[in-house]
C-alpha cells in the first residue's frame, strides 16, 4: 500500500483560529494540537499507551539529546524513534538548536560550520551543522523535522537579533538542501527575529521564498512577557500562509494556548504539563492546583471527578499530597497523567468550539481562569 503523502488543510475557521488537518503516513492529526514532550525518547513518568488513551496524536522529541545519548546509530539501527520507543504515533523532532544554546557548557557559532559545543553531560565536542541537524532526523526516521535555526536569547539589541536572524534564514536554505525529496514526511521552517515585528516578517518573507511544509514560530518563551509573545503573533497572523501549519515552539500554559489559538497558530508543544506534574502541580478545568498544599490534606475530592481515565477520578487531593509529601513516584505518575489528559481535553473543546463557531465565548471563560 502507497504510503500517504504529508499534507494540511483548513476545515474551518472562526475568527483567526482555526480546525485543520494534518496528513501523515502514520495517522492523521486535529489541529490546533498540544504535543507532549517526549525529550529523550520517552515521556517521564507514563507509558506510550497511556498518552495515546489521553488522545494525544503526535508528540515531540529532542535531536539535541537524543544525539548525545544514546546517539542516533543506536536508534536507526532498530528503524527510527518509533520502534525504539514504542510510539505508533506521528513524532516531531527539533533541531537541536535551542539545546544547544541553552545546555551546552561551551558554544561557538560559526556560519559556515554551524554550532560547535561541549555535551552539557561529559564535555564531549560535538558540531552541529544544518546538513548534520538534518541528517540526524532523517536517521532518527520522524515524520516533522525542524530547519536548524540560533535561538538568541532575549534581548532589546536589535543588531543582534537581526544578524542571528539572518545566519538562521541561511540555514534554514541548508536545511531544505539536505532535506531533498521526502513527500511522506513534512521540513518545517522557522521564523525568528526577536521581539522586533519587521524582523519576524523578513524572517517569514524569506522562508516562504525557500519554501516549507510548515512554519513555526521560534526564539519565544525565553523569558518574554505573555503580552511580548502575543504582540509578536498579532504582527505575523495575517501575513502567515494560509495553507500550511503554524507551530508556535516551546508554549505554554494553557492560557497561552488559548491566546496564540485564537492569533491563528495550529500546534503547540511544552514540557509544562510534565515537568508540573512531576514537582506537585495540577491543571484543571478549575484551574492549577498545587498537591503539597496543607489544605489538600483534608481534602477528600479528586482533582476532577469528570475525568474518568484512569481512574484519576478515584484519588483525592489528600492521598496525592501524602504521596508527594513522601516522595512516592505514583504521585508524579499520576499528576503527570492528569496534566497530560487535560491538555488533550483542552484541545477537544478548542477545535469543538471553533467549528460550532462559539470559540470567542469559550475563551471570555476560560482565559482568566486557566
Amino acid at each position: 500500500m502507497a504510503l500517504k503523502k504529508f499534507s494540511f488543510s483548513v476545515i474551518k475557521q472562526d475568527g483567526f483560529a482555526r480546525v485543520g488537518k494534518i496528513t501523515t503516513h502514520r495517522g492523521e492529526i486535529d489541529t490546533p494540537v498540544f504535543m507532549p514532550v517526549g525529550t529523550q525518547a520517552t515521556i517521564k513518568g507514563a507509558f506510550i499507551k497511556d498518552i495515546l488513551n489521553t488522545g494525544a496524536q503526535i508528540i515531540l522529541s529532542n535531536t539535541y539529546h537524543l544525539m548525545i545519548r544514546p546517539g542516533v546509530n543506536r536508534i536507526s539501527s532498530l528503524g527510527g524513534l518509533h520502534q525504539f520507543m514504542n510510539c505508533p504515533l506521528p513524532i516531531l523532532t527539533d533541531s537541536g538548536g535551542f539545546q544547544v544554546m541553552s545546555l551546552s557548557k561551551l558554544n561557538k557559532i560559526d556560519r559556515e560550520i554551524g554550532a560547535i559545543f561541549n555535551s552539557h553531560i561529559d564535555g564531549k565536542k560535538f558540531i552541529l551543522s544544518p546538513e548534520e541537524s538534518i541528517k540526524i532526523q532523517l536517521g532518527l526516521n520522524s515524520d516533522i523535522l525542524m530547519v536548524m535555526d540560533e535561538c538568541p536569547k532575549k534581548t532589546n539589541n536589535y543588531d543582534l537579533i537581526k544578524k542571528s536572524m539572518d545566519l538562521s534564514m541561511y540555514w534554514a536554505e541548508r536545511s531544505k538542501k539536505k532535506f531533498g525529496n521526502n513527500p511522506h514526511k513534512a521540513l518545517f521552517g522557522i521564523i525568528q527575529g526577536g521581539l522586533f515585528n519587521d524582523l519576524r516578517q523578513k524572517s517569514l518573507n524569506s522562508l516562504k521564498e525557500i519554501g516549507f511544509d510548515g512554519y513555526a514560530i521560534g526564539g519565544l518563551a525565553v523569558g518574554e512577557s505573555q503580552k511580548e509573545m502575543f504582540d509578536v503573533l498579532d504582527g505575523l497572523k495575517n501575513i502567515m500562509p494560509l495553507d500550511k501549519p503554524r507551530y508556535l515552539m516551546g508554549v505554554g500554559t494553557p492560557s497561552d494556548i488559548l491566546g496564540a489559538v485564537s492569533k491563528g497558530v495550529d500546534m503547540f508543544d511544552c514540557v509544562m504539563p510534565t515537568r508540573s506534574g512531576r514537582t506537585g502541580l495540577a491543571f484543571t478545568w478549575k484551574g492549577k492546583i498545587n498537591i503539597r498544599n496543607s489544605e489538600c490534606k483534608s481534602d477528600n475530592s479528586p482533582l476532577d471527578e469528570n475525568v474518568t481515565n484512569f481512574d484519576l477520578n478515584k484519588y483525592t487531593k489528600n492521598y496525592l499530597n501524602h504521596l508527594f509529601n513522601t516522595n512516592e513516584m505514583l504521585g508524579s505518575m499520576l499528576l503527570t497523567l492528569n496534566n497530560i489528559n487535560f491538555y488533550q481535553e483542552l484541545m477537544r473543546e478548542i477545535r469543538k468550539n471553533i467549528k460550532n463557531g462559539t470559540f470567542e465565548d469559550f475563551y471570555n471563560k476560560y482565559i482568566h481562569i486557566l
